[in-house]
């Protein structure tokens, strides 16, 4: 299958639309000038398609906090953006007990629900993030959704909890059979390496409400 120049435009459409913003929204929260995206500017003075610069659609990404596999499925998916309500509870509430099984899954009662765009994971949750412990990369109030289902590679960030009932989220460094190394997304707190044995279940972050 070629990319075609309708089909990039559409998926930065698509990627405005899940960030509920319009696309000259979506350009000045990228930090490029807020006429980037606009219609106007998918089409030269001569009539020949221009293209979004890679560069443009990078810092989109990161301004939505979007994996690369998932524009790709901003791509390639025919459909409208679909919205989804997945359970959300407060970080500090996670670690307690009955609000997850064994392998992580949200269970029990006490969770909210919040509307999120194209979960395909349906065991996705949310936590809402509270303290400052997580700064720059999560601040007080923002919401993660989880995927439990998703696949956790290194340099993915990750929701750690551990037989001790600790919660964390942390950047996965390396993970072996015996043990996991965790890199801290804030300066001022250690990394923390495990054993395997005391770690209950590793999920991966697939989106985050900045």
């Amino acid at each position: 299958m070629s990319l075609t120049h309708n089909q990039i435009w559409t998926a930065i459409d698509r990627l405005a639309a899940r960030a509920k913003l319009t696309a000259s929204g979506l350009a000045k929260k990228a930090g490029l000038d807020p006429t980037t995206f606009n219609k106007s500017k998918r089409i030269t003075p001569e009539g020949r398609p221009r293209w979004p610069s890679t560069e443009s659609v990078a810092k989109a990404l990161q301004a939505t906090g979007t994996k690369v596999d998932t524009f790709v499925t901003l791509i390639t998916d025919s459909g409208k953006v679909a919205i989804s309500n997945v359970p959300l509870i407060g970080f500090a509430e996670a670690g307690s007990g009955g609000y997850f099984d064994d392998g992580g899954f949200p269970v029990g009662k006490g969770w909210e629900e919040i509307a999120f765009p194209s979960v395909t994971d349906e065991h996705a949750y949310a936590l809402e993030i509270s303290g400052d412990s997580m700064k720059p990369a999560y601040r007080d109030g923002d919401v993660i959704v989880v995927s439990p289902a998703a696949p956790v590679r290194r340099g993915d960030r990750v929701v750690v909890k551990t037989k001790n009932d600790e919660v964390m989220v942390k950047e996965l460094k390396r993970k072996t059979s015996k043990s996991i190394e965790l890199k801290s997304l804030n300066a001022e707190h250690r990394d923390r390496t495990f054993p395997m044995s005391d770690v209950v279940w590793v999920a991966r972050i697939v989106w985050a409400s900045q």
